[in-house]
Parts: C-alpha cells; sequence; structure tokens
C-alpha cells in the first residue's frame, strides 16, 4: 500500500484516500506553441522505472494537490512537497541521492531554499 503524507495537513494517508494526477512539473504550452510542442505536452510521458515526480490530490481530506518523489519499481517514497514548488526540495534530492548515489536531475534551474 502506498502512504503519501500532505504536505499541507500533515496527514499520513494511503492511496485510496488520495487521487492520482500524473506526471509533475510538465511545462505548459502557450497558444504560440506549435503543434508538435502541443503534442509532446499532451501526450509524451517519461513513464520512467525509478524515481518519478507525481502530482496527487489530498482527496478524502484537505483536497489540496501536492507533489511526490517516490521510486516506481521498489515504492519507496522519497517525500512529498507543495504543488507550487517549481522543482524538488533539496532534501527530496538528497532523499534520492542516499538511495542512488549517481542519480542526477533533469531539470536545470536550482530549487532554492526549502520553504515548506
Amino acid at each position: 500500500m502506498l502512504i503519501l503524507t500532505c504536505p499541507y495537513c500533515g496527514v499520513k494517508a494511503e492511496e485510496t484516500e488520495l487521487h492520482p494526477g500524473g506526471e509533475a512539473h510538465l511545462k505548459r504550452v502557450g497558444p504560440a506553441g506549435s503543434d508538435d510542442e502541443f503534442e509532446d505536452y499532451m501526450f509524451a510521458r517519461k513513464n520512467a522505472k525509478g524515481v518519478h515526480f507525481e502530482r496527487w490530490r489530498h482527496a478524502y481530506g484537505c483536497g489540496k494537490w501536492f507533489l511526490a518523489a517516490r521510486d516506481t519499481a521498489t515504492l519507496q517514497v522519497y517525500g512529498t512537497y507543495r504543488a507550487q514548488t517549481p522543482h524538488p526540495p533539496a532534501r527530496i534530492v538528497a532523499a534520492i541521492r542516499d538511495v542512488h548515489p549517481d542519480w542526477q536531475p533533469d531539470w536545470t534551474e536550482t530549487a532554492g531554499a526549502d520553504a515548506e
């Protein structure tokens, strides 16, 4: 059973109390985007085996959306964080690297301070 902690209300919730929302940190394509960019945004997903970032909604709790980092092969949860965060906080990256020392993030911007 997958158990995630809501970063808003602090409740540890089983996956039956949550609603999955797919891959996190997708860059939306605006009206100026090409058809190919829009198609990639709508349909192309990493679907990685291993470290994965997802959106979840605390459906039977506070109702808020949040993000989670977990391993799709082992279901290990590295942590959860607020949905407005542009990249996983440093504590999440550190938790991932504790298990996967060679893991590298696929973003180039720095996340800044852990403002949670």
